[in-house]
Protein backbone atom coordinates (compact mmCIF):
# COMPACT_ATOMS: atom_id res chain seq x y z
CA UNK A 1 0.00 0.00 0.00
CA UNK A 2 2.66 2.57 1.05
CA UNK A 3 6.18 2.31 -1.09
CA UNK A 4 7.74 5.69 0.54
CA UNK A 5 8.25 5.63 4.48
CA UNK A 6 8.82 8.59 6.57
CA UNK A 7 10.08 7.85 10.45
CA UNK A 8 10.47 10.33 13.11
CA UNK A 9 13.42 9.68 15.24
CA UNK A 10 12.97 10.38 19.33
CA UNK A 11 10.40 7.83 20.46
CA UNK A 12 9.88 6.10 17.12
CA UNK A 13 13.09 4.60 16.36
CA UNK A 14 15.33 5.86 19.40
CA UNK A 15 14.31 6.00 22.68
CA UNK A 16 16.01 9.43 23.79
CA UNK A 17 14.74 9.93 27.29
CA UNK A 18 18.13 10.18 29.12
CA UNK A 19 20.12 12.31 27.12
CA UNK A 20 17.32 15.06 26.45
CA UNK A 21 15.93 15.15 30.02
CA UNK A 22 19.53 15.52 30.84
CA UNK A 23 20.25 18.05 28.59
CA UNK A 24 17.00 20.13 28.98
CA UNK A 25 17.81 20.14 33.19
CA UNK A 26 21.33 21.32 32.36
CA UNK A 27 19.92 24.47 30.03
CA UNK A 28 17.19 25.23 32.99
CA UNK A 29 19.99 24.63 35.91
CA UNK A 30 21.80 27.64 33.71
CA UNK A 31 18.73 29.82 34.76
CA UNK A 32 17.90 28.93 37.89
CA UNK A 33 15.48 26.70 38.02
CA UNK A 34 16.66 22.94 39.67
CA UNK A 35 14.79 19.88 37.86
CA UNK A 36 14.10 17.49 41.28
CA UNK A 37 12.30 14.61 38.86
CA UNK A 38 13.58 14.56 35.57
CA UNK A 39 10.21 12.27 34.10
CA UNK A 40 8.61 15.77 34.14
CA UNK A 41 10.66 16.83 31.06
CA UNK A 42 9.36 14.13 29.20
CA UNK A 43 7.32 16.85 27.58
CA UNK A 44 10.39 17.81 26.06
CA UNK A 45 10.63 14.33 23.61
CA UNK A 46 8.75 15.48 20.55
CA UNK A 47 7.87 19.39 19.76
CA UNK A 48 10.83 21.46 19.13
CA UNK A 49 12.29 22.81 21.51
CA UNK A 50 12.07 26.44 21.81
CA UNK A 51 8.35 25.90 21.84
CA UNK A 52 8.76 23.54 24.96
CA UNK A 53 11.03 26.03 26.86
CA UNK A 54 8.13 28.56 25.73
CA UNK A 55 4.92 26.18 27.01
CA UNK A 56 6.55 25.01 30.05
CA UNK A 57 8.92 27.33 31.26
CA UNK A 58 7.45 30.70 30.46
CA UNK A 59 10.53 31.45 28.58
CA UNK A 60 10.18 34.51 25.94
CA UNK A 61 11.50 33.42 22.06
CA UNK A 62 15.03 35.20 22.68
CA UNK A 63 15.47 33.31 25.89
CA UNK A 64 14.04 29.96 24.46
CA UNK A 65 16.89 29.95 21.89
CA UNK A 66 19.36 31.40 24.18
CA UNK A 67 18.49 27.97 26.28
CA UNK A 68 18.70 25.98 23.57
CA UNK A 69 22.47 26.98 22.98
CA UNK A 70 23.50 25.98 26.49
CA UNK A 71 21.25 22.53 26.14
CA UNK A 72 23.24 22.46 22.89
CA UNK A 73 26.29 22.22 25.07
CA UNK A 74 25.90 19.52 27.00
CA UNK A 75 24.32 17.15 24.12
CA UNK A 76 26.54 17.68 21.53
CA UNK A 77 28.81 15.16 22.56
CA UNK A 78 27.30 13.87 25.95
CA UNK A 79 23.27 13.66 25.99
CA UNK A 80 23.39 12.85 21.96
CA UNK A 81 24.24 8.81 22.76
CA UNK A 82 22.49 8.83 26.15
CA UNK A 83 20.11 7.25 24.02
CA UNK A 84 19.05 3.85 22.39
CA UNK A 85 17.42 1.72 19.84
CA UNK A 86 13.49 0.50 20.49
CA UNK A 87 14.05 -3.75 20.35
CA UNK A 88 13.26 -4.57 16.60
CA UNK A 89 13.64 -1.39 15.14
CA UNK A 90 17.02 -2.96 13.36
CA UNK A 91 14.61 -5.78 12.09
CA UNK A 92 12.01 -3.20 10.95
CA UNK A 93 14.51 -1.22 8.64
CA UNK A 94 15.62 -3.79 7.11
CA UNK A 95 12.52 -5.93 6.22
CA UNK A 96 11.26 -2.19 5.06
CA UNK A 97 14.28 -1.76 3.16
CA UNK A 98 14.36 -5.65 1.50
CA UNK A 99 10.39 -4.91 0.49
CA UNK A 100 11.96 -2.19 -2.24
CA UNK A 101 10.43 0.86 -0.18
CA UNK A 102 12.03 3.44 0.27
CA UNK A 103 13.01 5.35 3.66
CA UNK A 104 13.54 8.64 4.76
CA UNK A 105 13.85 10.50 8.82
CA UNK A 106 11.68 13.14 9.06
CA UNK A 107 13.18 14.47 12.52
CA UNK A 108 12.51 18.22 14.23
CA UNK A 109 16.06 16.89 16.00
CA UNK A 110 18.58 19.16 14.06
CA UNK A 111 19.58 17.26 10.83
CA UNK A 112 23.25 16.93 11.87
CA UNK A 113 22.61 15.66 15.38
CA UNK A 114 20.32 12.75 13.50
CA UNK A 115 22.95 12.11 11.22
CA UNK A 116 25.27 11.12 14.41
CA UNK A 117 22.61 9.42 15.93
CA UNK A 118 21.86 7.18 12.89
CA UNK A 119 25.48 6.28 11.80
CA UNK A 120 26.56 6.01 16.27
CA UNK A 121 23.60 2.90 16.23
CA UNK A 122 24.15 1.61 12.80
CA UNK A 123 20.82 2.73 11.02
CA UNK A 124 22.23 5.44 8.72
CA UNK A 125 22.72 2.88 5.60
CA UNK A 126 19.12 1.71 5.59
CA UNK A 127 17.77 5.56 4.80
CA UNK A 128 17.03 7.18 1.59
CA UNK A 129 16.77 10.65 2.59
CA UNK A 130 17.61 12.16 6.26
CA UNK A 131 16.01 15.19 6.95
CA UNK A 132 15.74 17.54 10.29
CA UNK A 133 15.53 20.96 11.24
CA UNK A 134 18.21 23.36 10.70
CA UNK A 135 20.47 24.64 13.44
CA UNK A 136 19.22 27.99 14.09
CA UNK A 137 15.53 26.34 14.22
CA UNK A 138 14.15 28.44 11.40
CA UNK A 139 13.37 24.79 10.16
CA UNK A 140 12.12 22.96 13.04
CA UNK A 141 7.61 22.23 12.67
CA UNK A 142 7.33 18.96 11.98
CA UNK A 143 5.13 20.41 8.79
CA UNK A 144 8.04 22.06 7.15
CA UNK A 145 10.60 18.94 8.21
CA UNK A 146 8.26 17.02 6.35
CA UNK A 147 8.23 19.16 3.41
CA UNK A 148 12.09 19.39 2.87
CA UNK A 149 12.29 16.42 3.81
CA UNK A 150 9.89 14.87 0.15
CA UNK A 151 11.58 17.87 -1.59
CA UNK A 152 15.00 16.82 -0.65
CA UNK A 153 14.26 12.72 -2.40
CA UNK A 154 11.93 13.94 -4.80
CA UNK A 155 9.23 12.22 -3.63
CA UNK A 156 5.41 12.10 -4.25
CA UNK A 157 2.70 11.90 -1.18
CA UNK A 158 0.98 9.60 -3.53
CA UNK A 159 2.14 6.54 -1.69
CA UNK A 160 3.98 7.81 1.60
CA UNK A 161 2.83 7.72 4.92
CA UNK A 162 4.65 9.16 8.10
CA UNK A 163 5.03 7.36 11.49
CA UNK A 164 5.69 9.11 14.50
CA UNK A 165 4.61 8.65 18.30
CA UNK A 166 3.51 12.20 18.89
CA UNK A 167 0.99 14.56 17.83
CA UNK A 168 3.28 16.76 15.88
CA UNK A 169 4.14 13.74 13.71
CA UNK A 170 -0.16 13.43 12.47
CA UNK A 171 0.06 17.14 12.23
CA UNK A 172 2.95 17.35 10.27
CA UNK A 173 2.06 14.49 7.82
CA UNK A 174 -1.82 15.90 7.58
CA UNK A 175 0.04 18.92 6.70
CA UNK A 176 1.57 17.52 3.49
CA UNK A 177 -1.42 15.16 2.23
CA UNK A 178 0.16 12.43 4.21
CA UNK A 179 -1.64 9.51 5.73
CA UNK A 180 0.42 8.21 9.59
CA UNK A 181 0.64 5.83 11.88
CA UNK A 182 1.00 6.63 15.05
CA UNK A 183 2.80 4.27 17.55
CA UNK A 184 1.67 3.95 21.06
CA UNK A 185 5.48 2.33 22.34
CA UNK A 186 7.11 5.86 22.39
CA UNK A 187 6.48 9.50 24.57
CA UNK A 188 2.34 9.68 23.03
CA UNK A 189 -0.66 8.10 23.93
CA UNK A 190 -3.66 6.97 22.08
CA UNK A 191 -6.00 9.50 23.36
CA UNK A 192 -3.47 12.25 21.88
CA UNK A 193 -2.71 10.34 18.38
CA UNK A 194 -6.41 9.70 17.79
CA UNK A 195 -7.21 13.22 18.45
CA UNK A 196 -5.02 14.56 16.06
CA UNK A 197 -6.10 12.18 13.47
CA UNK A 198 -3.89 9.56 13.12
CA UNK A 199 -4.55 7.43 10.33
CA UNK A 200 -3.28 4.15 12.08
CA UNK A 201 -2.17 3.29 15.48
CA UNK A 202 0.35 0.96 16.01
CA UNK A 203 0.56 -0.53 19.48
CA UNK A 204 4.46 -1.83 19.01
CA UNK A 205 7.28 -1.92 16.51
CA UNK A 206 6.08 -5.72 15.54
CA UNK A 207 2.80 -4.06 14.41
CA UNK A 208 4.06 -1.69 11.76
CA UNK A 209 5.12 -3.32 8.83
CA UNK A 210 1.85 -4.93 8.71
CA UNK A 211 0.03 -1.57 8.07
CA UNK A 212 2.58 -0.85 5.10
Amino acid sequence: MFDTVLFDLDGTLTDPAEGITNSVAYALERYGIRVEDKKSLYSFIGPPLNDSFMQYYGFSSEKAMEAIGVYREYFRDRGIFENEVYEGIHELLDRIKKSGRKIVLATSKPEEFAVRILEHFDLIGYFDVVAGASMDEKRNKKGDVIKYAMEKGGLSAAGAVMIGDREHDIFGAGENGLPSIGVLYGYGDRKELEAAGATYIADAVKDIFELL
